[in-house]
């Protein structure tokens, strides 16, 4: 992939998506296949052309008919080839895609490779690369990257046999070769800016669309229904707009691609011909090496008429990557803190769209108490339990357990301590009600082996007071015991029942204070 300055491939495809090596190295195989055939195919048809005219006795079938049986041979093994290689491409593709698809989703879904601000940050654009900008990428990989391999494979063979046969005609081809690649060079970086515009078209639409589908059941409550289609008609044109001033450059540089190889056939061409008129080679030379000219130019041009059509699905690929690299970069391992140890908070601070919830925040948190995070909406309650839990880095300030500060922590190790139940549980049992789904992902989280810290994002939500009352037993009896259990509530009774209560307003912490 050309973007980024990586190349034509990206290192990071063939490292991320397994299959793509085998899938490069089966390219490999039927390139070299159909080059082979094709040069024999060359050989048999310039003997046959020059027997006939220049060896009268040699005009009968059966004088020719060894050479018209491998001929028929090796057109049968180039069609085949080639056959095999584009459907092995389109089979390929589709698994190269889903390995990208899937490797992606697991970083982005793991806290310790991705943080929660980051994914709310990436998630429209996200949405779109995972969709519909990589289903983009098939182009690339059963187009464009077969059209490189038969660069790799075959331009450099073809040239050797003109070089061996006729030096002036391999020099013609090898001193032209050069300006197609110039070309692909110069066009491409004319229409990489024209690209990434159409990924930000499909990024706008996408999200707005969603957004009007999120809201369409208020606007119809309210009669406004109607009202965003001046809007989405608007986002569409702008998609089109994009679309085609794309197509136009691609339509434009497959013609300068065309003529330049065009030319450089013609020069060997005439070349060719005049030698022939002066007898300064011989006819089969002369057949030999026009038959191969557009063979060496042949793959350039497919990789210049095939990079456009693939231009947007790279382009989305490496942004994919780019988010997979993010993974990869996060740090792993660390220090293992002591059980025993309590969580201090120290000057934590988030900064997010609506300012700074909490800031200023500290306090100490230690084994065998049941501390309540408490303050209205939108005071940072759930984003300070993601900071304890090590989801989340604080924008400012430290969180540190036992004297070791998050970053140093061995996630692993920490989130196999960690009962963790956040605000919107789920359960696959779709007949359950929003309280049963509750208790039974609390009853989940409860009997996680070896789990001595609880952080637990509104347990009672959507239950009755009397369950409450028992799930809030349950987790003093767990905190009488030696855990530590964390609960974001806003109800009094958990308050009053807490050891700590760490009260946040809109912009600052209250403070925290011993019940």
């Amino acid at each position: 992939m050309a973007s980024g300055g990586r190349g034509p491939i990206d290192p990071r495809l063939w490292r991320y998506a397994r299959s793509s090596r085998r899938y490069l190295l089966v390219h490999g195989v039927f390139g070299a296949i159909v080059t082979a055939a094709t040069i024999v195919t060359a050989v048999l048809v310039a003997g046959m052309l020059a027997d006939l005219i220049v060896e009268p006795g040699q005009r009968t079938f059966g004088d020719q008919s060894w050479r018209l049986s491998l001929l028929a041979v090796a057109v049968v093994v180039r069609v085949g080839a080639a056959y095999g290689q584009q459907r092995f491409a389109d089979d390929a593709a589709g698994t190269v895609i889903a390995e990208l698809r899937e490797r992606a989703l697991a970083t982005v879904t793991d806290p310790r490779k991705v943080s929660p601000r980051r994914l709310v940050e990436i998630r429209d654009r996200l949405a779109t690369l995972l969709t519909r900008g990589l289903d983009a990428l098939a182009p690339y990989l059963t187009g464009f990257v077969p059209a490189l391999v038969s660069v790799l494979v075959t331009v450099p063979a073809v040239v050797v046999v003109m070089l061996v046969v006729d030096l002036t005609s391999g020099l013609i081809v090898l001193g032209t070769l050069p300006l197609i690649p110039i070309f692909m060079v110069l066009i491409g970086r004319l229409t990489s800016s024209r690209t990434r515009d159409r990924l930000d078209a499909m990024d706008r639409q996408s999200a707005q669309l969603l957004d009007l589908i999120a809201g369409l059941p208020t606007l119809r409550a309210l009669g406004r229904q109607r009202e965003p289609a001046p809007r989405v008609r608007a986002l569409g044109e702008a998609h089109r707009r994009s679309t085609m001033s794309a197509l136009r450059i691609a339509f434009l540089s497959g013609a300068v691609l065309e003529l330049l190889a065009t030319l450089s056939v013609a020069l060997v061409a005439v070349s060719i011909g005049l030698r022939l008129v002066f007898g300064e080679m011989s006819l089969y030379a002369g057949v030999l090496c026009l038959v191969l000219a557009p063979e060496a130019y042949l793959p350039l041009r497919a990789v210049g008429s095939r990079f456009h059509e693939s231009e947007a699905g790279t382009e989305a690929a490496r942004e994919v990557l780019d988010v997979i690299d993010e993974g990869v970069a996060a740090p792993t391992g660390g220090l293992v803190p002591n059980p025993q140890a309590p969580i201090s908070i120290r000057d934590v601070g988030l900064c997010g769209r609506d300012g700074w919830a909490p800031r200023g925040l500290t306090a100490t948190i230690a084994p065998g108490t049941l501390t309540v995070i408490a303050g209205p909406n939108g005071s940072g309650k759930s984003s300070l339990l993601l900071v304890l839990l090590g989801a989340l880095e604080p924008d400012e300030g430290a969180v540190e357990i036992g004297g070791v500060g998050m970053p140093d922590v061995d996630r692993d190790a920490w989130w196999r301590r960690v009962g963790w139940l956040p605000q919107q549980a789920t359960d696959p049992a779709d007949r359950l009600s929003a309280g049963q789904r509750q208790r039974a992902a609390l009853d989940r989280v409860l009997s996680v082996p070896d789990a001595d810290v609880l952080m637990l994002d509104e347990p009672a939500a959507h239950m009755d007071r009397t369950i409450a009352a028992g799930v809030l037993t349950e987790l003093r009896e767990r905190a009488d015991r030696g855990d530590t259990v964390i609960v974001v509530s806003h109800d009094r009774d958990w308050i009053a029942a807490a050891d700590r209560v760490i009260a946040l307003e809109s912009d600052a912490p209250i403070g925290a204070a011993d019940v």
